[in-house]
């Protein structure tokens, strides 16, 4: 979800006016998905790096995350979505971690549709605890170094019981994945557009869609084999 700052900049706003209309574009997002059959949707919301930023923005950041799981609540509840995390929620300020397990608790019967946010979130942070926790099962529990495969190391990542993404899809225009789920985007498709995060809406993710429905999935094979003629 890129571009919120660069939207209220262009606006003479300060940043953290983009991050506060950010939160339509993830109603329109979620509103969207859940409208055409999306089981999952994650969102990369603050990831390790940003704890860089100034520190007025990631506080604001963090009371924007409180304020919003608050509000969405029963709007959550009534529409089925189930709320999770993924990241380093530990790193989380007391309040804002406290909020959001309650979130994820109370939302956890519904089973519509899975909202993940991605929060104090890298796949570098990530893969590195899952090999941490690999070694440690090999050095205390006898775990056999030679057993490990794909499916284990899935079982070890934050989103475990998680589908594979199919679609990426990244705003503002910037081409690249910026440290995320860089596992499981193996075979995903990627989507870029120039649109800020803070216009993202409905219709741009039905176009995203679209375009994904277009093509081929190979999956390392050759068209002929996936729709032979």
């Amino acid at each position: 979800m890129d571009g919120n700052g660069r939207w209220a900049e262009q606006k003479g706003e300060h940043r953290v006016v983009g991050h506060a209309n950010g939160v339509r574009s993830v109603r329109e997002a979620l509103v969207a998905a859940t409208e055409i059959g999306v089981r999952y949707l994650t969102l990369y919301a603050f990831s390790t790096e940003n704890w860089k930023r100034p520190r007025p923005e990631v506080e604001a950041l963090m009371d924007l995350l409180v304020n919003t799981v608050v509000g969405e609540l029963d709007e959550l509840n009534n529409n089925g979505v189930r709320l999770n995390a993924i990241g380093d929620i530990d790193s989380l300020p007391k309040s804002c971690r406290d909020t959001l397990e309650q979130a994820i608790l109370d939302t956890a019967k519904n089973d519509r549709i899975t909202i993940t946010l991605a929060l104090s979130y890298s796949a570098r942070w990530e893969i590195v605890e899952m090999a941490r926790t690999l070694a440690t099962k090999a050095r205390s529990e006898g775990l056999d170094p030679s057993t490990i495969n794909d499916a284990m190391v899935a079982e070890h990542l934050a989103t475990k019981g998680m589908p594979d993404p199919e679609l990426l899809i990244r705003t503002s225009g910037e081409q690249r994945i910026s440290n995320f789920l860089l596992w499981q985007i193996a075979y995903a498709e990627l989507w870029f557009t120039p649109v800020l995060w803070p216009d993202f809406r409905k219709e741009h993710l039905f176009r995203a869609i679209l375009d994904f429905q277009s093509r081929q999935r190979r999956f390392g094979l050759i068209g002929e084999q996936i729709t032979p003629a």
